[in-house]
């Protein structure tokens, strides 16, 4: 029987999260932890025994109706002694009474089911080397060059639930690169890159149609070197990002179930060219 102790960790004990996330190859950004702590200051728990930490998972509120679950992480030494179990169902109790997100290692989609989630769709990692600077579309432009209101708005329509400090934390993060593309001076659509342990990762990836995603697409992946080890998180049920994102010689590496626990919430998958990320949804 388990004894860990739980409780919310500091945001210099996030840094130690990160670590353990990149020892088991999930490749977070150098400078994720800023925003991730910024958006729940009390929704990254740890387990502790005796004072040494073994595990943490969060356990992340957005708005008064939905909740997203990620860095489920026991360390080896810990493991198979209750202290998971322990950890997610504090995660749960903490997220009570909304509907609960996650991206889960696909092989422990029956286990999850047992807590009450259903599969919505599989996320997809694919990587690849960035290929030679190209001319950028004349169409994209900073992102911080909007209206702050306007990205918010239009980011809106990707989440079940407001987001918008995470937001306004994530295009403005240390060594990331926020573009937008426009038509005829509306937003249609915007991305992110971010440094990370290996290479870059793009997330967010929305766009209005293919077209527009992969003018971003190209923007972005021309603000790093060539050579430079990219990865992106794609919705296997959007067709056109797969196409996009093979078209760049990228090649899969990696896979999630993306999961809900209550009332499934109704994204526009069309648009959905890549999700943020896989630890907050």
């Amino acid at each position: 029987m388990s004894a860990v102790q739980i409780r919310s960790m500091t945001r210099q004990e996030l840094d130690l999260g990160l670590d353990w996330a990149a020892q088991e190859g999930w490749n977070p950004g150098l400078h994720d932890a800023d925003t991730f702590h910024a958006t729940d200051r009390q929704g990254f728990l740890l387990g502790t025994l005796d004072g040494e930490p073994v595990g943490m998972v969060s356990a992340v509120r957005y708005g008064r109706s939905f909740g997203f679950l990620g860095f489920y992480i026991v360390r080896p030494p810990f493991r198979g002694h209750g202290h998971g179990l322990a950890l997610w169902r504090a995660a749960m109790r903490r997220l009570e009474g909304r509907v609960v997100g996650l991206d889960g290692v696909v092989a422990q989609q029956d286990n999850y089911r047992q807590s009450g989630f259903a599969l919505a769709w599989n996320n997809v990692r694919y990587q690849g080397a960035a290929r030679a600077r190209v001319s950028i579309a004349p169409s994209i432009v900073a992102l911080q060059a909007l209206p702050q209101h306007i990205v918010l708005e239009y980011d809106a329509a990707f989440f079940p639930d407001d987001r918008r400090s995470f937001t306004r934390h994530w295009v403005m993060q240390h060594g990331s690169t926020a573009l937008a593309v426009l038509r005829d001076d509306r937003l249609a659509g915007y991305g992110v890159i971010r440094p990370c342990r290996a290479g870059h990762k793009i997330g967010p990836l929305f766009a209005d149609d293919a077209e527009a995603a992969e003018d971003l697409y190209r923007a972005l992946v021309s603000q790093v070197p060539e050579g430079a080890v990219v990865q992106i998180d794609v919705p296997a049920i959007n067709p056109q990002a797969l196409a996009l994102v093979r078209a760049q010689g990228l090649a899969p590496v990696f896979e999630t179930a993306r999961m809900y626990a209550g009332t499934m919430p109704s994204l526009p998958m069309a648009q959905l060219f890549a999700v943020t990320t896989f630890e907050l949804g």
